[in-house]
């Protein structure tokens, strides 16, 4: 295995370590020499649930684990070992790493989520990784009632040399987004990332203005964007639910990033949205610098998420 890699998995298990810790503390103590009984699958799957794992999806887990075990007598290690093949095996599905198609210069990828989710660092995190990849990326702060998201992004563009058109605080995102793209073709740009706002105090302003900046794209190019990402905050647990199905409302979200999965207990929400939703999970995030982002592995997660090693 490879340095880099290595690093990785050790940052990932750093990042997971305290929704790890929650499972693997209360599996451990369930199952010192213990039969898997009905008694005891009640109390697995209560300690799925608190660990934000949703309740679908941990009576369908512990269902799966039932099935072959039940009444048998059981290592918790057994148990985390179980849990983490058939985690990889509701997530290996929507592991999908997010390929940007350059022949259509620009490939235009719309970045959604409420504000403090880590959008703009997403989007920086990104702009590092494809023009390290040697691809001419543009950025576009289109979160025009911000001042700090735009000065952000501008901070990120002078980080990674990527372009980055702005406008006045205030002013409207649609234009902005228009002239970015205009700016990007002329460039010949590979790559648009287009930041947007995330008010959801006020939904039906932020539709209508997520719904111009598509109208908008569309008439420079009908077949933009041509992603559209959800940037998720584990730490909100379930919430992260009600994100996806409101965004959805706005959006035809193409795929999810979750991030600050190192700051929460709650990693496990990542599981109960892909069995939901089953939208591509681009990359997780576990800290704030570049290489904390990257692109999203099951069986790396599911294992770190259950303390195992990978």
């Amino acid at each position: 295995m490879s340095e880099e890699k290595k690093g990785w998995l050790s940052r990932l298990k750093d990042g997971l370590s305290r929704s790890s810790s929650v499972l693997t503390q209360g599996i451990n103590e369930l199952f010192t020499k213990r039969k898997l009984d009905d008694a005891a699958i009640e109390d697995l799957e209560e300690i799925l649930i608190t660990s934000d794992l949703g309740v679908a999806t941990a009576a369908s887990l512990t269902q799966k684990i039932a099935a072959t075990r039940f009444n048998q007598e059981v290592t918790s290690e057994e148990i985390r070992s179980a849990l983490a093949s058939e985690i990889a095996a509701i997530l290996e599905p929507v592991a999908i790493p997010l390929e940007p198609d350059v022949s259509h210069q620009p490939h235009v990828i719309l970045v959604c989520g409420v504000n403090g989710v880590g959008k703009t660092t997403t989007i920086g995190k990104l702009a590092q990784t494809y023009s390290e990849a040697g691809k001419k990326v543009v950025l576009a702060a289109g979160d025009t009632f911000r001042a700090a998201a735009i000065e952000q992004l501008k901070i990120w563009g002078e980080r990674t040399n990527c372009p980055v058109i702005a406008t006045e605080l205030g002013k409207d995102a649609a234009g902005l987004v228009f002239d970015a793209l205009e700016q990007a073709k002329a460039m010949k740009a590979d790559i648009l990332l287009i930041d947007t706002a995330g008010r959801l105090q006020n939904k039906t302003e932020l539709m209508a203005e997520l719904e111009k900046i598509i109208r908008v794209i569309g008439k420079l190019d009908e077949t933009a964007p041509h992603s559209c990402l959800l940037v998720l905050d584990a730490t909100t647990g379930q919430n992260a639910h009600s994100q996806v199905e409101i965004f959805a409302k706005m959006v035809d979200v193409t795929g999810l990033i979750v991030t600050k999965l190192d700051g929460s207990s709650k990693g496990g929400v990542l599981v109960s949205l892909a069995e939901k939703f089953g939208l591509p999970v681009h990359a997780i995030g576990v800290g704030e610098q570049a290489d904390d982002m990257r692109p999203f592995e099951a069986r790396d997660f599911a294992n770190s998420l259950m303390g195992l090693d990978s």
